[in-house]
């Protein structure tokens, strides 16, 4: 066996010189001896490499934990330790037992005054994968590694050694430095393997390309594909999955199909992972009817489904609103024997929370319990969430019970809803408590809690306790970012104070926070809202001019200035010239021209708009319905009012107080009490609570007398309704 390898000094000068060594050196071992042991005279006998390769395995012999641990110790091999060619010859001497060599090295490398050895590491390896160790071989691939003896490639690439055996170092090289995510270096070895023609294994090539996709680099991941293709080394399933999965993550769902296509034409049928990755990029991506094709595929095939097959289609239907079909493809999913994760149902429960479903997300979590599935701390926060969204704050705090009850421990997330829920409310001595209690329980306040507690504080009108609590913040090692300052900014904008709004942009920009198209957009909506449609629109100019291009929001924030002030042509010039950009309107650029418009009386163009909206697929809300419905009772058609009403509920929207409220104030105004009170009593009957708004709209038209009549009336008709929802 013949091993050619560069010298020490060449690969740490860079130079290209090679020295080959079988058996013996260029330099005899006795100048060794006389180098590193200076007390042995002249006269003294010669040990060679042979000598020392029976001592270790006389001294193995003796002793059969010999070499096995650093707190072995014997100076008979302290030259050993100490000559770096001396160790690569001993190494040779005893490659015939390459168990003991890879022994011997191991304890050597432990030992006092060892300096890692290129050389060594070369003739151990080569020693190893003559003898087919590779797992020990990786194992020593990694010291050179995690040694930086990079260099060591080049020996390989330069074929000092056996072609065979260098290939298979190569990937063993190729191999380490996948697991370790070094890309470069991947990319650097495997170049300069095809280059030389030591074609990597498809594993090898697998393992790049996984490499390449965790670090989004699909387009270098796509050239070593294609390299391989050109090469003749054959993809496999894992190859094909791993290029899949790399476009789903980038978005390119279009190139994974016909990367499918392409895979199917050659004769390699997906798998349950081909479909699983498939349906995660068709789901994130919007495309839920084919991913549910998808599901349907697979069924056929006789593939396993699971939970990892179902999990991104319900996310898909929860995230559009569609929670039905969520729901249908949870009950689909046990029907097909794939059993629903946490995961799963935590979906859910999100999706139904978001869309203020909450009896239905109640119920998940119900049976979620049946299933004998824990719920987590992610079930509970999206339930507190969802109520805390509905103004429920009590609900929310029986769940904070319950999941202490499961000995699970909120977190800081958990807290933060609660908190931002009783600011929502006008709560905020209760939030400061909360807080406090956060605090004694060990759970650290972060940024967002502080931030929830100044926009409270703002929407309260007391910047003096806004201000407090950012001081607190800043006290307490917290530093601000770019949400905290611009939720301060909203609130003195709120306030109409545009100066203390621009102060503290100023200090924004110095703390390393340039105005980005937020902080815009938030400039342009308060300076809207405070009528200062000229300042508005010098700061759009500013804002060209710092290279921001309008978006959706700063568009709709000054069509409904305009709208305000009762321009509606020039509202709707705007609305044009953003359409001409490509801005694509939604529901609430919608609902802004319909309510101005019905407002107006232009109910052709409201309708207009309402049409317009759905043929471009943005669903109309509550708040839509209610600004035709306005339009419609100021107007007193009062059929056709009905008919939207009708309607609205056939879309499954339902109606608020304000649906309510409207109708009945219209029924009021042209003296139809017993539709007002009928309304009025659904109403209550749907547990839509009125408020004052409601009464005054029912009490305007009486007298004094019938006032007093009519709130009796009012009273009983609340008791009776409270009665039959409380049996």
């Amino acid at each position: 066996m013949t091993l050619c390898v560069r010298a020490s000094k060449a690969f740490t000068s860079g130079q290209c010189r090679t020295f080959s060594f079988k058996v013996r050196f260029l330099h005899s071992f006795s100048s060794s001896v006389q180098r590193f042991c200076p007390s042995v005279t002249s006269n003294a006998p010669i040990i060679t490499e042979n000598d020392y390769g029976h001592l270790i395995f006389n001294t193995i012999e003796e002793e059969p934990w010999a070499f096995s641990n650093k707190k072995w110790v014997s100076n008979q091999f302290q030259a050993v330790v100490i000559d770096r060619e001396l160790f690569s010859r001993v190494l040779y001497m005893i490659r015939g037992k390459p168990r003991i060599a890879l022994r011997f090295f191991r304890w050597v490398e432990t030992q006092p005054g060892y300096k890692p050895s290129d050389i060594a590491f070369c003739v151990i390896l080569e020693i190893l994968v003559d003898s087919n160790l590779m797992s020990s071989a990786y194992w020593v691939m990694e010291r050179v590694i995690s040694a930086e003896m990079h260099v060591i490639v080049d020996v390989l690439i330069n074929r000092y050694m056996n072609s065979g055996v260098s290939v298979k170092l190569l990937n063993l090289v190729l191999w380490v430095y996948t697991k370790k995510s070094m890309v470069e270096q991947c990319l650097l070895v495997f170049d300069k393997m095809m280059r030389n023609g030591l074609l990597p294994d498809v594993k090898n090539c697998n393992r790049v390309l996984r490499v390449l996709r965790d670090n989004h680099l699909v387009v270098k991941a796509r050239e070593i594909y294609e390299v391989m293709g050109e090469s003749g080394i054959k993809p496999t399933i894992v190859t094909y999955n791993t290029m899949l999965d790399s476009f789903c993550k980038e978005g390119d769902v279009p190139k994974a199909l016909e990367l499918l296509t392409e895979m199917q034409t050659r004769g390699c049928f997906p798998n349950t992972v081909t479909y699983n990755v498939l349906i995660n990029g068709l789901s994130k991506k919007g495309e839920l009817e084919k991913a549910k094709g998808l599901i349907g595929e697979m069924l056929k095939s006789g593939l396993q489904v699971s939970a990892h097959t179902y999990n991104p289609l319900i996310f898909g239907y929860c995230s559009k609103g569609l929670l039905d079909e969520a729901i249908d493809a949870g009950e689909e999913m046990a029907m097909t024997g794939a059993s629903p994760t946490v995961a799963t149902y935590n979906t859910c429960i999100y999706g139904l929370c978001r869309w203020g479903r909450m009896s239905d997300a109640r119920q998940q979590l119900s049976d979620m319990l049946k299933r004998n599935l824990t719920p987590d701390i992610v079930s509970y926060n999206s339930l507190i969430h969802g109520y805390c969204r509905l103004g429920n704050i009590g609900e929310a705090f029986m769940l904070l019970d319950e999941l202490r009850c499961r000995n699970l421990v909120p977190t800081v997330v958990t807290y933060n809803t609660l908190i931002d829920g009783l600011c929502k409310l006008g709560e905020l001595d209760f939030a400061q408590k909360l807080k406090v209690e956060m605090i004694n329980r060990g759970i650290l306040p972060d940024v967002f809690t502080y931030t929830i507690l100044v926009n409270g504080s703002c929407k309260k009108g007391n910047l003096a306790m806004a201000n407090q609590f950012f001081i607190e913040m800043l006290h307490r090692g917290l530093v601000p970012d770019r949400f905290a300052y611009t939720t301060r900014i909203v609130g003195e904008l709120r306030l109409g104070d545009m100066a203390r709004a621009f102060s503290l942009q100023e200090e924004m920009l110095s703390k390393g926070f340039p105005p980005d198209l937020i902080t815009y957009n938030i400039f342009v909506h308060g300076l809207c809202k405070l009528g200062n449609l000229e300042e508005a629109s010098e700061l759009l100019q500013k804002m060209l001019h710092d290279g921001f291009v309008p978006d959706l929001v700063t568009y709709t924030s000054i069509i409904h200035a305009h709208f305000e002030i009762g321009h509606l042509r020039k509202g709707r010039e705007i609305f044009y010239d953003m359409l001409s950009k490509g801005i694509s309107p939604n529901v609430v650029t919608y609902t802004v021209l319909i309510h101005a418009h019905a407002g107006q009386g232009r109910l052709e163009l409201a309708f207009m708009y309402f049409s317009e909206m759905q043929e471009k697929a943005v669903m109309p809300n509550v708040i839509t319905y209610n600004a035709l419905l306005n339009g419609l009772c100021k107007a007193r058609r009062m059929d056709q009012a009905y008919s939207v009403f009708a309607e609205m509920e056939e879309k499954g929207i339902h109606p608020n107080k304000y649906t309510y409220t409207i109708l009945i104030n219209e029924n009021c105004g042209i003296g139809n009490w017993q539709e007002a009170l009928r309304l009025y009593r659904q109403m209550l009957g749907r547990k839509i609570l009125p408020d004052s708004c409601t009464h005054s709209a029912l009490l305007k038209q009486l007298n004094k007398d019938y006032k007093v009549y009519a709130g009796q009336f009012l009273d009983s008709l609340i008791l009776t309704s409270e009665h039959s929802g409380k049996s």
